[in-house]
């Protein structure tokens, strides 16, 4: 990147622009060239764009009304209602080696203590109420998709909550990272 000139729009709103301070290497071309020139190939309208001043004028257009234009301020109630709390919530996170399809294709990558199946997160409550041991697996369901997995227990998590990892082959069917689930010892 310290090739080519461009812009950033920082969080805080503000236009943050730099120049390049070294020679692109051969025929290197900056990002945006190449798309113009893609953009004429195919014949669609908007990539006459001669600098970057010019793509930054187009894409930001009048900068005195860029923070209004910018501004995240919600039209929204601040206490929105709540409905009391039923059955249990999935959470997620996206394991290590499950993030993309190169890291889930990479066969070393998957040999791996990080890439190991999915479990199941429990809170010691349902855990207990499961009636649950180390090695027990569990039957977890959300909307019409299910998977059964190694359940682990999780003293760290809320009494509601249930962590099942996404972005696997084992749950990628359950569906969204959060929402309702119920689970059911297998």
């Amino acid at each position: 990147f310290t090739e080519t000139a461009g812009t950033f729009v920082n969080a805080e709103g503000l236009v943050q622009s730099f120049q390049g301070v070294a020679r692109p290497l051969g025929d290197t071309r900056p990002g945006w060239k190449g798309l113009r020139v893609l953009g004429d190939m195919l014949g669609l309208p908007g990539f006459g764009q001669q600098s970057s001043e010019e793509v930054l004028a187009e894409a930001l257009g009048d900068r005195s009304t860029l923070a209004s234009r910018l501004s995240n301020d919600a039209s929204l109630p601040t206490a929105l209602p709540t409905e009391a709390a039923t059955g249990f919530e999935r959470i997620a996170d996206v394991p290590l080696y499950s993030t993309d399809s190169l890291v889930r294709r990479a066969l070393s990558l998957q040999l791996t203590a990080d890439a190991r199946a999915p479990q199941a997160s429990l809170p010691a409550q349902l855990w207990a109420d499961l009636g649950l041991v180390a090695g027990d697996k569990v039957h977890v369901t959300q909307g019409e998709a299910h998977a059964v997995l190694a359940a682990r227990l999780d003293k760290t998590l809320a009494p509601t909550v249930v962590r099942v990892p996404t972005g696997h082959m084992l749950t990628a069917g359950l569906g969204a990272s959060f929402g309702a689930i119920s689970v059911v010892k297998a």
